[in-house]
């Protein structure tokens, strides 16, 4: 394999040897300029559009084109004096933003909606193809629309970025390099967490530092983030997970309810994983990212859970959007609608389908009950029996979603609930068990650990930091005889690159 070519065979994954060879490369000649900032911030620019390009292959042309676009929509928004002026370019840019993101993302649900509620009979194409090999003498293919990797991510960045300078939130405006750093940052580029440019850009102004705690806390949450990705999402997924969904009517109602739970910990150990190792990367050049998960499954309401799942993208929607629309400012009425518009848009965010769209709007409903239960009872929110039982049915609640959320399309969604309810077979129970006890075992104690308490967890880290470094070496390597014992020997991409 050639390192410096693209392969889709071969991606640049976390989980990948030649990723760990490549950071280690790309810390070593960092160590040697990491105090002269402006040549440290064009080395990490320039190897995270390389890493982008490992991933993605010639869409790297895509993330130069936003990166020059909303740099200079910035800029704009500096220079001009007048809100007017300002307002303009803004929507400007924001617009042409969500254009590239609705073409790559949701031009076939558009044209699939046109064809079947209008007649029409719209051939799906690649424009943006078409007209690249007329132009140089291309021979991409015309017949379909690939999604870049980490797109909706980089583009909820920039629009970020526009907004906060309009907002002024933003004071210094920034060169083009550091601007290209800041939005191409590999170890969070692909899958988050999406960062502001008010949190980050200031950190490129400030000298290199990595503590010994800063040190220990990346090695944790390395380890940390693999065992979640390897160990537990991806063998409960092909050991369990992806054969019921694949064919949930093949399957009893137990083991579609179980596949339900599998989910429900598959997709968080996955994606939570890749954030760990995000963070942990990050720290290791100096910068500290904000924290995306915080056991999420404990939480006591809806509200609570979209406090502590995907935080950067709930608090992005919350600012950027449920804010924008009014927020809870004009009644309790316009907040419910508001509060639906914008999970409804989070569950399009996640893909062009039925189902995400269904996804996105029961949870929506989740948080106008929260409001609605939350005033009518001040005082049962607060009971601990309470708190506990509504802790469970929250789960369930959660957990049930992430069925339409996985599933291959809404029929087969529920086309599980239907086994799960009428198809159940208690007497085979102990069969299921007995054929599935490795994946089962797993997801049963990646549960307990999740919901152990906080405190427990943090001991369990600093005991970790306080080990001697031969020690914490010697964890290391256990921990990567396990994952090499249990890991695939097919490629599995972290969940949310597909989105």
């Amino acid at each position: 394999m050639n390192f410096f070519s693209y392969s889709s065979q071969s991606p640049l994954l976390f989980t990948q040897l030649y990723f760990w060879i490549f950071l280690l490369i790309v810390l070593i000649i960092f160590a040697f300029i990491k105090n002269k900032l402006k040549l440290s911030h064009l080395y990490l620019a320039l190897v995270s559009f390389f890493f982008y390009y490992k991933s993605s292959g010639t869409f790297v042309s895509l993330l130069l084109i936003v990166t020059v676009l909303d740099f200079f929509v910035g800029k704009g928004i500096f220079a001009l004096k007048t809100r007017l002026k300002k307002k303009i370019l803004l929507t400007l840019g924001v617009v042409i933003n969500l254009a590239f993101l609705a073409y790559f993302k949701y031009t076939y649900f558009f044209i699939d909606i046109l064809n079947t509620y209008f007649g029409s009979n719209i051939e799906k194409t690649n424009y943006l193809s078409l007209f690249v090999n007329n132009s140089f003498g291309t021979s991409f293919t015309i017949d379909k629309i690939i999604l870049p990797v980490g797109i909706s991510f980089y583009t909820f960045q920039a629009i970020s970025y526009v907004v906060d300078v309009y907002r002024n939130r933003i004071k210094r405006q920034p060169t083009f390099c550091d601007f290209a750093f800041y939005l191409s940052f590999f170890p969070q580029l692909v899958a988050g967490p999406i960062v502001r440019a008010d949190n980050f850009l200031p950190q490129l102004y400030k000298p290199y530092s990595l503590t010994k705690r800063d040190f220990n806390i990346a090695f944790f949450f390395i380890l940390n983030g693999l065992i979640k990705k390897i160990f537990v999402s991806d063998f409960i997924s092909i050991n369990f997970v992806d054969r019921v969904f694949s064919l949930p009517s093949s399957y009893s109602g137990i083991e579609n309810l179980l596949a339900a739970y599998g989910y429900t910990m598959q997709i968080y150990c996955d994606f939570s994983g890749y954030t760990d190792i995000a963070i942990a990367v990050s720290l290791l050049f100096g910068f500290h990212l904000p924290i995306n998960f915080n056991s999420p499954y404990k939480a006591v309401n809806i509200t609570d859970f979209w406090h502590r799942w995907h935080i950067s993208l709930s608090t992005w929607l919350k600012d950027y959007l449920y804010i924008s629309l009014g927020g809870n400012r004009k009644g309790k009425f316009r907040q419910y609608i508001n509060l639906l518009t914008t999970m409804l848009l989070g569950g399009l965010w996640h893909g062009a389908n039925l189902k995400f769209i269904f996804w996105g709007f029961l949870h929506g409903i989740g948080l106008v009950f929260d409001k609605i239960f939350n005033n009518a009872f001040p005082k049962l929110i607060k009971n601990k029996v309470w708190r506990v039982f509504s802790c469970i049915i929250t789960f369930h609640f959660v957990a049930g979603l992430w069925v339409f959320f996985r599933a291959d399309d809404f029929n087969s969604a529920i086309m599980m609930f239907e086994r799960m309810f009428t198809y159940f077979h208690f007497e085979i129970i102990d069969k299921v068990f007995l054929a599935y006890w490795k994946p089962l075992t797993i997801i049963f104690f990646a549960l307990i650990i999740h919901i152990l308490p906080t405190k427990w967890k943090e001991g369990i880290r600093e005991c970790f930091y306080s080990l001697h470094i031969v020690f914490k070496i010697m964890v290391a390597l256990i921990v990567v005889f396990i994952l090499v014992q249990t890991k695939s020997s097919q490629i599995q991409p972290f969940i949310y690159f597909q989105f």
